[in-house]
């Protein structure tokens, strides 16, 4: 279990609303020659691979409804054993009281790819959140907003010093406006709100990731020109021919990827991010999908991640997790103590067994909102 747990870098932003809402990369293969600009970072010196963010749980409120924001955010970093100074390429941005509106907070997180990743990654959270501050018609039309914010961001990393050819970040991201969610989603992240039915507590996706396993997706970057293939394909062990893949949980360890018509490259396994710009040539684009959601009583709580825990975990199997507050539970030990690892490994076991057990060495961020009445 501790072996587990030293192949990752975990950020958590804890939620919780406490009052009734109404009295919120790529591929194995190297860089071509064209997507070497000849830009290159100085290697950062390595840290220790557990970081605690220097964050306490803070509270905001949400005045217009009467309801609070309580979150905290807890950053661990991975631990590869054959690049032990692998950067972490992760970034999240919490911005609250958006415009000053007491009522408009946002919060996001994001997953940076490819050799530039990191800078990639919190070049993106800084502008889009930037942008969308910026915004006069944010209230009036938040979807047009958001659109905008997110195409301008990706202009602005392109037109930057950074290169993004091969390098770029998905995007997940949350704008609360009163007692409205709004969630856009860039790449293959993922946010998902447990809903009270009676008896039941149902797990209800807010996005739905966005790659070539979607046949709407695999259409349009086909379009595009893209060659859609997993690994095993492009290396001649599987028939290139057979253009179905199943779904991702069963063939998540050799998904379908986005490949030039004449190379081997960029060999990404979403069809959208941030960035990117090799792969924008074949289809990948940074147009989020919004989903809008008023809440309500009957919404328990959300959970927001990356790819690195819903390409082996369901939505059902995360929600039933955090239901039965284990998530949340491990969660507030870390903030509390984060070299708990002893109590880890004693719920390890309940939480992880086979499937989690499988995660590699996955960069990992998770975001969880509760609402309490």
């Amino acid at each position: 279990m501790l072996h587990f747990l030293e192949q990752k870098k975990i950020n958590f932003l804890c939620f919780e609303i406490m009052g009734c809402v109404h009295g919120k990369c790529c591929t194995r293969y190297p860089s071509s020659s064209d997507g070497d600009s000849g830009r290159r970072r100085e290697k950062r010196p390595y840290k220790c691979k557990h970081i605690l963010t220097q964050r306490s749980l803070e509270l905001v409120p949400v005045p217009s409804h009467n309801f609070t924001l309580q979150f905290s955010v807890l950053t661990q970093h991975g631990y590869y054993p054959d690049t032990v100074e692998r950067e972490n390429q992760d970034s999240f941005c919490i911005k609250t009281q958006l415009q000053g509106n007491p009522n408009i907070h946002f919060f996001g997180v994001f997953d940076g790819h490819g050799q530039y990743g990191a800078e990639c990654s919190n070049f993106v959270k800084d502008r889009l959140v930037e942008r969308l501050a910026n915004d006069t018609t944010l209230l009036d039309d938040p979807l047009k907003a958001y659109n905008s914010a997110f195409l301008a961001t990706n202009s602005e990393l392109h037109d930057s010093e950074i290169d993004d050819t091969m390098s770029g970040t998905t995007a997940i991201t949350l704008l609360v406006v009163g007692d409205t969610l709004y969630v856009a989603n860039v790449g293959d992240s993922r946010a998902v709100i447990a809903v009270k039915d009676g008896d039941r507590i149902l797990a209800e996706d807010l996005s739905e990731d966005q790659t070539p396993f979607r046949k709407d997706e695999y259409e349009r970057v086909k379009l595009c020109g893209a060659r859609v293939l997993s690994v095993d394909q492009v290396e001649g062990l599987k028939d290139p021919n057979i253009q179905n893949w199943g779904d991702e949980y069963s063939q998540g360890g050799d998904p379908p990827r986005l490949w030039v018509p004449d190379g081997m490259y960029p060999g990404t396994a979403f069809t959208r991010s941030v960035g990117d710009s090799t792969a924008e040539k074949i289809g990948v684009i940074a147009v989020p999908e919004i989903s809008v959601v008023r809440l309500t009583c009957n919404h328990l709580f959300f959970v927001v991640a990356s790819d690195g825990v819903f390409e082996f975990l369901s939505s059902r199997t995360v929600v039933n997790m955090q239901n039965t507050q284990i998530l949340g539970m491990l969660v507030l030990q870390l903030l509390e103590n984060p070299t708990s690892f002893g109590w880890i490994m004693k719920i390890g076991p309940m939480i992880l067994q086979s499937s989690l057990y499988r995660l590699k060495a996955c960069l990992i961020q998770v975001l969880v909102l509760r609402i309490m009445k």
